[in-house]
């Protein structure tokens, strides 16, 4: 495996890996990693003849600076786990690499990014399409994998990926989650063990809403019924959302085989969390 700062570096050895007419594939991260991104790197160890990972905490895709600075870094366990999980690659720029010019590109995705996540974290997205264009411009990656558990995420790199015209494949990997439910998420680790124990509320939630759409219930009598259940939770409700998952547009009714996302956001000990799941 190995660990590249400087991008012309990482261009040269890529440039000579294509010559060669290896596939490539691209996981980016901001570190603190789990069992999540190892499962992002198995699909491409599966699919390409390279894997890449990139580790960066990109400052402009967080709204609260205290966020940032929170942000877990752990740099050399996450070397460890790649190295086991057998990634080729591992791409760790600094902020005067990727920002060179400073930062004032902006990103408007219309809906997609107005809903959910994007109504509570502005310039989220903004930022987050800014660092993911750099990286597709940097490695020019086959296929790059994201988790489901950033569903909003996903859909809104999908759409930057075919409107820019990057000719790179998004895949979307299942959300891999503890065996008690909880989906994992680099944030967990600033949350105590009842503070996970509380936290289990949101994809319980979640398992609920899709037994009731299944069972014929309207969206107003669940969406009732999920935002009272969190009246004596220790987690707060930020949101819980029923949409299509293709638009994110949020549905007044289901029907059975549409393409649906239960999505929710709630806070834990001060630490965000999401989850979804899919119709």
């Amino acid at each position: 495996m190995r660990v590249i700062n400087d991008i012309n570096t990482l261009k040269d050895i890529l440039f000579q890996l294509k010559v060669e007419k290896k596939t490539i594939g691209l996981i980016p991260t901001m570190g603190a990693l789990h069992s999540g991104h190892l499962s992002l790197i198995h699909e491409s160890n599966k699919e390409c003849s390279i894997t890449v990972c990139s580790i960066y905490v990109n400052p402009t895709q967080f709204n609260n600076p205290s966020d940032l600075k929170k942000y877990p870094k752990t740099i050399d366990s996450d070397l460890v786990l790649l190295e086991k999980a057998s990634c080729d690659i591992v791409f760790c720029p600094e902020d005067k690499a990727m920002y060179a010019n400073g930062h004032h590109i902006t990103f408007d995705f219309g809906k997609l990014d107005k809903v959910m996540e994007g109504q509570y974290r502005t310039g989220h997205f903004s930022g987050m399409a800014t660092i993911v264009s750099k990286l597709f411009n940097i490695v020019q990656p086959d296929i790059s994998y994201f988790g489901q558990k950033d569903l909003q995420q996903f859909t809104i790199i999908n759409e930057l990926a075919k409107n820019l015209l990057f000719g790179t494949e998004v895949r979307c990997v299942p959300i891999v989650r503890e065996e008690n439910g909880l989906a994992l998420s680099s944030r967990n680790m600033r949350v105590s063990a009842v503070g996970k124990d509380e936290a289990l509320i949101l994809h319980r939630s979640l398992e609920i809403a899709k037994k009731n759409l299944k069972n014929g219930e309207s969206i107003d009598f669940i969406k009732d019924k999920i935002n009272r259940s969190f009246a004596d939770s220790m987690v707060t409700l930020e949101y819980f959302e029923i949409v299509n998952s293709n638009t994110l547009e949020p549905i007044s009714s289901y029907t059975d085989g549409e393409p649906v996302a239960v999505c929710i956001a709630g806070f834990i000990e001060e630490v965000r969390l999401i989850d979804n799941v899919l119709i």
